[in-house]
This record gives C-alpha cells, sequence and structure tokens, in this order.
C-alpha cells in the first residue's frame, strides 16, 4: 500500500535553528527567536489534534532535552518502516542530526510494531555520504519505485545500495530553486499519492531529466498536479498522504502550503481526498521542513 495510518512523529523539547543544516537548506530562516520552542511544541500539539481528530493513528514520542537535537522533529530523514518488517537506518549530513538515532524512539516502536529486520546505512557517514531516509527519497511504494534529486544530502551510491536491498527502482535528477541552488531534499519538491503525484516540474531544468520522471509518473498512471517554484517554496510539495482506521485517504500539509495552491490545483486534489492542513509556521520557518518531514511512515505490523 502506498500510504500507511499510522504515523510515529517526535515531540520537541528544544526545538531550535540548526545551523549545521542551513548551510544547504535554503528553506531556513534563522529570525532568532526565543520563544521558538513554545511556539512549536504548541504547534506540534496542534498537528496531532488535527490528525487524530480524522481517525489517523499517531505514535508520539518526546524528543529528550540531551543530546540536544534541534530538528528531532523531523524523524522521516533517519529512519523508515516498511511493510516487509524492516527498519531503516539512514546516514545525516549535520552531525547533530545523527543524535537523533536515540533508543526511546526505537524502544516506543519495537512495543507496538513487529519489526523483523533492521538495514543500517549510516557507517556511509564514515565516508561523508548520505541519504536523509524519505527526505532524500519520494517512494512509491506500490510500484517500488525511489525518485531522488541529488544534493550533499543525497548521494547516488547510497541510493543505490538502499535500492537493491529493498527492492526498488532508483529515478535520479537534479532540482534545482530559483537561484539555481540543488534542493536539499526531494520531498520539498514532490509528493507521491497512491493515484498522483504533486511535483514542481519546473525545478528540474535539464530537460532529458524531467521527461525522464514524467514518463516514470506517467507509466505508474497517476496524474500529475504541478506546482511552481514559489509554491515550492512555501512547501506546498512537502505533503503526505496518509489514511485513518476506516482506510479513508486524505493528503496532509501545512496551512502556508495549502494557502499557497490555486483553486484549481485544491479541486484537483479532492477529487482523489480530502485534505488535512495545519499551522506549523514557527517549524517551518526555523527548521526549514514541513508537515511531510514530521511524519515517519510506519508500515509494520502492529503487535
Amino acid at each position: 500500500m502506498q500510504h500507511s495510518n499510522h504515523l510515529l512523529m517526535i515531540k520537541p523539547v528544544r526545538f531550535d535553528f540548526n545551523a549545521e543544516t542551513a548551510v544547504n537548506n535554503s528553506f531556513q530562516t534563522n529570525v532568532q527567536d526565543t520563544l521558538a520552542q513554545e511556539k512549536a511544541a504548541a504547534e506540534f500539539t496542534q498537528f496531532i489534534s488535527v490528525l487524530r481528530s480524522h481517525g489517523i493513528d499517531v505514535t508520539v514520542v518526546e524528543d529528550t532535552p540531551d543530546p540536544h537535537t534541534p530538528d528531532s522533529i523531523f524523524p522521516n530523514n533517519w529512519i523508515s518502516f516498511h511493510t516487509n518488517g524492516t527498519v531503516c537506518l539512514y546516514p545525516m549530513y549535520a552531525k547533530n542530526r545523527r543524535l537523533e538515532r536515540k533508543p526511546t524512539v526505537l524502544k516506543a516502536i519495537e512495543e507496538k510494531f513487529i519489526i523483523q529486520k533492521t538495514i543500517d546505512f549510516t557507517y556511509y557517514e564514515q565516508d561523508d555520504i548520505f541519504l536523509e531516509g524519505t527526505g532524500s527519497m519520494v517512494l512509491d511504494r506500490e510500484n517500488k519505485i525511489a525518485y531522488a534529486c541529488l544534493s550533499p544530502r543525497t548521494h547516488e551510491k547510497v541510493l543505490s545500495d538502499f535500492c537493491t536491498q529493498l527492492g526498488y527502482s532508483p529515478v535520479v535528477f537534479w532540482a534545482l530553486d530559483a537561484e539555481g541552488q540543488p534542493i536539499y531534499h526531494t520531498n520539498v519538491m514532490m509528493c507521491v499519492a497512491d493515484k498522483y503525484v504533486v511535483i514542481c516540474l519546473d525545478s528540474i531544468r535539464n530537460e532529458i531529466e524531467r521527461s525522464s520522471v514524467t514518463a516514470s509518473i506517467t507509466a505508474t498512471k497517476k496524474a500529475i498536479i504541478e506546482i511552481s517554484l514559489d509554491q515550492m517554496n512555501h512547501f506546498a510539495g512537502n505533503m503526505l498522504q496518509v489514511h485513518n482506521k476506516d482506510n479513508e485517504p486524505f493528503l496532509v500539509m501545512s496551512s502556508q502550503a495549502y494557502q499557497s495552491l490555486h483553486a484549481d490545483q485544491i479541486d484537483m486534489i479532492q477529487q482523489f481526498n480530502p485534505i488535512i492542513h495545519s499551522d506549523i509556521t514557527t517549524i517551518e520557518t526555523n527548521g526549514g521542513g514541513s508537515a511531510r518531514c514530521m511524519m515517519a511512515e510506519v508500515f509494520l505490523t502492529v503487535k
């Protein structure tokens, strides 16, 4: 199945602007907000409430104050969960983000779900090459395709290893922002759902690569919903399709992303499923990530 009813989310305790990630994340803004943690915690709590009110199961793990992990609210970058019972751990670009791999998180998952095996890719950090989970890759889980735009955080060698071990086919390309810089994570420029793909095709400047991505999507019979570079900058690509306990699908995004969409784009999405959105402005501004980054899908079997 492409989407899950179970999500892992990490409640922040020391959320803040992370200078180590800002070097190649143009979506981050250091507003020097002394109340960033308090605001982020409130946004997080409201977001959880919105998800649960729609019948979506969320496993919430509260972060620990030490070691300080300012980006712990984005767990999908260091861990992923798969239908065959596999858990994958990923190599992270920023050294302080590697500290997010805390035993408390893994314990919470082990208590609720069945884990068959763990594949640990973190040794690639020794070679300074990285693959930041479902930030670096946007997975078409049903068709076993891993879409990935290359960047300092997404290396083709690690991607190839993931694809070999998990049985995926890679679709690799370069995606650039308006200034011509590589987009740090694929999941800010595209979202793969069961019957459609939201994507900023304008960010793929190379015509051959753009055609390759489009052809791959078309071959899976998914509709293409295009967004602009400006909409991408408002996190309109950072979305995730989930379903609730009654198997009803939704597309989850931030309120900023929702407000950037045009009426026809909203109509296209809602032909497939309703939209859920919540205001996470503080998290987006300081963290440079949005709703999708906050949700790690759990495809493991419940105990």
